[in-house]
């Protein structure tokens, strides 16, 4: 998420520092440390400016809830957003979803959201999508064998391209929509998500059961043939 550099950022950080870990890699095998007796470890990737965050923790209270977000600026709101409503079952971590494998251990995440992640549309690109398979085996190595990720987008073709991507891994889908909320609004929405939905915009959804898989090889390109004068 791209936001403009806050000049008071350190200290709205600091007056939020009860929900922030800023050593994740310490809690390794041990998040549940944080809420001992929860019934679940729900993680977000990308959470943004939280209201997906917030409100999904608000109607779990039993639920431990870690979002992952590594633009501070938009972090610091998702944290305030969660402070205001007095929330205890959200704490927050700035990094980036590649380093996921070093802060959780295997099999330590019941369930994933990855929500509206940014589409790198440049085939170049592929490889930074959050649905690509390199980031469903990192997925599958944190999220135990049966527990699920849920996968909402805006963008058709990456969410095709998702599709194909969980098929090559092997990994099942289940409850799968190109219209979402067709027939009203289903489920809590991010604040990106309702702007979208008020313009009309579908909303690609679904679910997708985690399991151990060898990673597929990535498909090659033929080689150009050489050209001779």
């Amino acid at each position: 998420m791209r936001m403009r550099k806050m000049k008071n950022l350190d200290p709205r950080m600091e007056k939020c520092a009860e929900l922030r870990i800023t050593s994740p890699e310490s809690l390794k095998g041990n998040w549940r440390s944080l809420m001992p007796g929860c019934t679940a470890l729900w993680v977000e990737v990308g959470c943004g400016k939280g209201k997906f965050t917030a409100e999904t923790a608000e109607l779990n209270p039993d639920v431990l809830l870690i979002a992952v977000e590594r633009c501070r600026e938009a972090m610091v709101v998702a944290m305030e957003k969660a402070q205001a409503m007095g929330l205890h079952n959200v704490f927050y971590i700035d990094m980036d979803v590649a380093n996921m494998e070093e802060i959780f251990a295997p099999a330590e995440i019941d369930r994933l959201f990855i929500n509206f992640p940014d589409p790198w549309p440049r085939k170049k690109n592929a490889k930074r999508r959050l649905t690509h398979r390199s980031f469903l085996n990192k997925y599958c190595h944190v999220v135990r064998p049966g527990g699920e990720f849920h996968f909402k987008t805006d963008n058709a073709p990456l969410f095709e391209y998702s599709l194909e991507e969980f098929d090559a891994c092997g990994l099942e889908v289940k409850n799968l929509t190109r219209d979402l909320h067709k027939d009203g609004v289903v489920g809590v929405m991010t604040g990106y998500e309702e702007k979208f939905h008020a313009l009309g915009t579908p909303i690609n959804r679904c679910e997708v059961v985690c399991k151990p898989f060898l990673l597929p090889p990535e498909e090659k390109k033929p080689k150009e043939e050489e050209t001779h004068e």
